[in-house]
C-alpha cells in the first residue's frame, strides 16, 4: 500500500471509530463538550490530509495524537474497563501501517496508564469490582495486547528491513543499468572512428570505380553507423538526457530525406512507397530537424521490416495552433500488424516481434522506443493503430514553430489547366496500395487546387483531353510500357506527360516523357505542372547543387591518421586547398606559420584536446589580425554536443561518420558566397 492510500485508510478507520465514539458518548451521557471536539478534530485531520498543508511525517503525528486522545476519552470511563484492550489493539494494528515503532510504544504506554486509572477508580469504589474472574480477564487482555504489540513491532521492523533490502537491490540494479548504459554509450562513441574510416574509404573507392564491392561496404558501414546512433539515442532516452537542438529547416527537406532513404533500402520485396505531403504544410519551420529525420527513418525501416507485400503510405500534414503548427507524420503499412500486448511493450524499449534465433526480421529493436522518446521530448505524442495481420498506422504529432507560412507546394497563379491521373485499378495485388495512390493524388490536387481526373484507359484519356483543358498527364511505368507510342506522341504536343518509374527506366528515344523516379511524391508532380516540358527529368540527385569552395585553405586536425586520409579525400572534391595536422600542438604551430580560412578540429586528442587547440588558434588569430573559422569534427555526437561546442567557441559542428550534406550546410553558413555545380552530397 503506497503512502497516500495508507494515509486515507487510517483516516477512514479514525473517522469510523470517532463516529462510534460520538454515538456511545451520547448514549452513555458522557461529557457533552467532547463530541464536538471529536467531530471538529476529524474534519481537521481530513483537511490537512487533502490539502497536504504539513509534511507527511507531521501529519502522522497529528493522526496519532488524535487517536490517543479519543482512546483516552473512551478509556477513563468506568464502563470501558474491558474495552480498553480492544481499542488499543485496533490503534496498534491501524497505525502499524505507518511503520513507526514509537507509535506502538505510545499506544502500549497509554494502555497501562488507562489500566492504572481504572484500578484507581475501583480502589475508590467508583469502578468495577476486581474479583478473581475480572482479574483473570484483565490478565488475558494484557497478554493479548502485549502479543499484538510485539507482533506489530516485528512486522514493522521486517517491513523496514525489506524496504532497505529492496532499496539496496534497486540501487544495485540502477547502478548496473547505469554501467551498462555507460558501456553502450562509450562503445558507440569509440566505434564511430573506425566506422568513419570504413564509410569514408568506401566513398573514395566508389569514386575510383573499383566495383560493386565498395558499394556493399558503404551500405554495411551506413547500417552500422545507424545502429551505433540508435544505441546512443537509446541510452540518452533511458537516462532522460535527450537535449533538443533546434534550427530552421525547409519542410520539403524532410520528405526528400525519406525518399532518399527508401531508395537506399534493399527493396527485394518490391514494396510500393507512396508519399503524401500536404501542400499546406508551412514552407519553413523551426525544430530539431535531426531528430525528425531519425523519427522518419525509424518509422520507415520498421514499416519495411514488417511488410512482406503491398506498400507503405506516408502522410505529412500540419494543424494550425496558437504556438505554430502540430506537424503530423503518419506511416501506414500493409504488414503483419501488432496485437495489444505488442503495442504496449513498445514503450518499454527493445521491442522485437520475434526474438528467436531464426527470426525473419532484423534490427536491434530500439526504433519505436526512440520514436516515442523523441516525440515526447519535443512535446508531442505517438498513437498506434494496428491489428494482427491487418497492417499498422503510426501517427507522430510534434509541435513546431512556423517561420514562413507560405505553403510548401503551390501552383503558379497563371496556371489554369486540368490534370489526368492514369493508373489501372487492377494493377496492384494489394488493393490498399491502389487506395494509397488515390489518397495521395486527391489530397495533392485538393491542396494545390487543380482539377484532377482519373482515367482507367487510353480511350478515357482521349475523351477527357477532348472535353477538358488538360495540360498534364501522370501515369505509371507499366501503363507507359503498355502504350509507349501513344504517350510518346502525346508528350510531343502541349501536354506534359510524367511517368513514375523504377530506377533504370528510360523512355523511348525522341520521347518528351518526363521520368519521375519512385517513390512518387508531390514535389516532382508540382514541378512538372508548373514548368511543363521545361521541368526536365526529375532525378533527385541530378537536381542537387554541389557547392565549390575553391580558394579556401583548410586545415584538418586529427590524431588518427586514417581519419585524416578520409577527410582529406572527401573534402578535396570541393576544390579546397587542404593541409593536415596530427595533434593540437601541431595545428597551433601550423596556424601561426600558415594562412588558413577554416580549421576542422577533432575533439579528443592527447596532450592538447580540440577545445584548447581551438582557443589557442583563436587567440593567435586575434594577435595576428586574422579571420579564422574553427569547426568541430568529432565522434562526440551526444545530445547537446553541438551546443556545448558552440558555447566553447567553435563556429560549426560536423559529426563522425562524416555526412557530406552536413559538411556542405556548415560550409555554406561559414562561406555563403560560393560557386556551385550539379550533383552533391545533399
Amino acid at each position: 500500500m503506497n503512502q497516500a492510500k495508507t494515509e486515507r485508510f487510517i483516516l477512514l478507520l479514525i473517522s469510523l471509530a470517532c463516529i462510534g465514539l460520538t454515538g456511545e458518548s451520547i448514549l452513555m451521557k458522557w461529557e457533552f463538550w467532547v463530541p464536538p471536539i471529536i467531530i471538529i478534530g476529524t474534519l481537521f485531520l481530513w483537511g490537512i490530509s487533502l490539502s497536504e498543508k504539513f509534511e507527511y511525517s507531521v501529519r502522522k503525528v497529528f493522526y496519532l495524537l488524535f487517536a490517543l486522545f479519543a482512546t483516552l476519552f473512551h478509556g477513563v470511563h468506568i464502563t470501558s474497563l474491558f474495552d480498553i484492550a480492544l481499542v488499543t489493539v485496533l490503534v496498534m494494528v491501524a497505525f502499524s501501517y505507518f511503520n513507526d515503532t514509537y507509535m506502538m510504544n505510545l499506544a502500549l504506554l497509554e494502555y497501562f496508564v488507562l489500566l492504572i486509572i481504572q484500578f484507581t477508580l475501583a480502589h475508590r469504589g467508583r469502578g468495577s469490582i476486581f474479583d478473581s474472574l475480572n482479574i483473570s480477564r484483565i490478565i488475558l487482555h494484557i497478554v493479548i495486547v502485549l502479543l499484538i504489540y510485539f507482533s506489530c513491532v516485528k512486522l514493522i521492523n521486517d517491513r523496514l528491513d525489506a524496504e532497505i533490502s529492496d532499496n539496496e537491490k534497486n540501487e544495485r540494479i540502477e547502478a548496473n543499468d547505469a554501467d551498462m548504459e555507460d558501456f553502450l554509450s562509450n562503445i558507440s562513441h569509440e566505434l564511430r572512428t573506425p566506422v568513419n574510416v570504413v564509410n569514408g574509404m568506401s566513398d573514395l573507392l566508389i569514386k575510383r570505380q573499383v566495383g560493386y564491392e565498395a558499394e556493399a561496404i558503404k551500405n554495411a558501414g551506413i547500417r552500422l553507423a545507424y545502429q551505433i546512433e540508435d544505441i546512443q539515442d537509446y541510452t540518452e532516452c533511458k537516462r532522460n538526457k535527450v537535449i533538443l537542438e533546434e534550427e530552421d529547416y525547409i519542410s520539403t527537406s524532410l520528405i526528400n530525406d525519406v525518399v532518399t532513404s527508401f531508395r537506399m533500402i534493399e527493396n527485394q520485396k518490391r514494396l510500393e512507397l507512396v508519399v503524401d505531403l500536404s501542400p499546406a504544410v508551412p514552407l519553413m519551420m523551426r525544430g530539431d530537424i535531426k531528430k525528425l529525420h531519425k523519427i522518419f527513418r525509424h518509422l520507415l525501416e520498421n514499416a519495411v521490416k514488417f511488410t512482406k507485400k503491398g506498400g507503405i503510405y506516408i502522410r505529412m500534414f500540419s494543424e494550425k495552433t496558437d504556438y505554430g503548427v502540430n506537424l503530423c507524420i503518419e506511416m501506414t503499412d500493409t504488414g503483419i500488424g501488432m496485437d495489444r500486448r505488442a503495442r504496449q511493450s513498445i514503450t518499454d524499449g527493445m521491442f522485437q516481434v520475434n526474438k528467436k534465433r531464426n527470426r525473419s526480421s532484423g534490427g536491434i529493436g530500439l526504433g519505436l522506443y526512440i520514436v516515442y522518446c523523441f516525440a515526447h521530448r519535443m512535446g508531442g505524442f505517438v498513437k498506434i493503430e494496428s491489428e494482427k495481420n491487418n497492417g499498422t498506422t503510426i501517427r507522430v504529432t510534434i509541435p513546431q514553430k512556423v517561420l514562413d507560412e507560405t505553403p510548401c507546394l503551390a501552383l503558379h497563379k497563371a496556371y489554369d489547366g486540368d490534370v489526368i491521373f492514369h493508373v489501372k485499378s487492377d494493377k496492384y495485388s494489394t488493393p490498399r496500395v491502389r487506395d494509397f495512390y488515390r489518397y495521395m493524388a486527391s489530397n495533392l490536387a485538393a491542396g494545390i487546387r487543380v482539377p484532377l481526373y482519373s482515367a482507367e484507359s487510353v480511350k478515357e484519356i482521349e475523351r477527357l483531353i477532348n472535353k477538358l483543358n488538360v495540360k498534364a498527364v501522370f501515369t505509371g511505368q507499366e501503363e507507359y510500357e503498355a502504350n509507349p507510342e501513344y504517350f510518346d506522341e502525346l508528350s510531343k504536343g502541349e501536354i506534359t506527360v510524367g511517368v513514375s518509374s523504377s530506377s533504370g527506366f528510360k523512355p523511348n528515344p525522341g520521347s518528351n516523357v518526363i521520368v519521375m523516379p519512385k517513390p512518387l511524391y508531390g514535389y516532382p508532380a508540382v514541378k512538372i505542372i508548373n514548368e511543363g516540358h521545361n521541368a526536365g527529368n526529375i532525378e533527385f540527385a541530378d537536381n542537387i547543387t554541389k557547392p565549390v569552395f575553391d580558394n579556401i585553405r583548410a586545415l584538418i586536425v586529427d590524431d588518427e591518421p586514417m581519419n585524416l586520409v578520409v577527410a582529406k579525400g572527401l573534402f578535396k572534391d570541393y576544390e579546397m586547398d587542404i593541409d593536415t595536422a596530427d595533434s593540437g600542438k601541431e595545428a597551433v604551430k601550423k596556424f601561426r606559420n600558415g594562412d588558413y580560412d577554416v580549421v576542422f578540429m577533432d575533439h579528443m586528442m592527447p596532450e592538447m584536446d580540440g577545445v584548447e587547440a581551438m582557443k589557442q588558434i583563436k587567440k593567435n588569430a586575434q594577435e595576428l589580425n586574422k579571420n579564422i573559422a574553427v569547426v568541430a569534427l568529432t565522434a562526440n555526437t551526444v545530445s547537446g554536443a553541438r551546443e556545448m561546442f558552440a558555447r566553447e567557441g567553435f563556429d560549426g559542428f560536423i559529426g563522425k561518420p562524416i555526412n557530406l550534406a552536413e559538411f556542405e550546410r556548415t560550409m555554406i553558413k561559414l562561406f555563403p558566397l560560393v560557386k556551385s555545380e550539379k550533383g552533391g552530397g545533399r
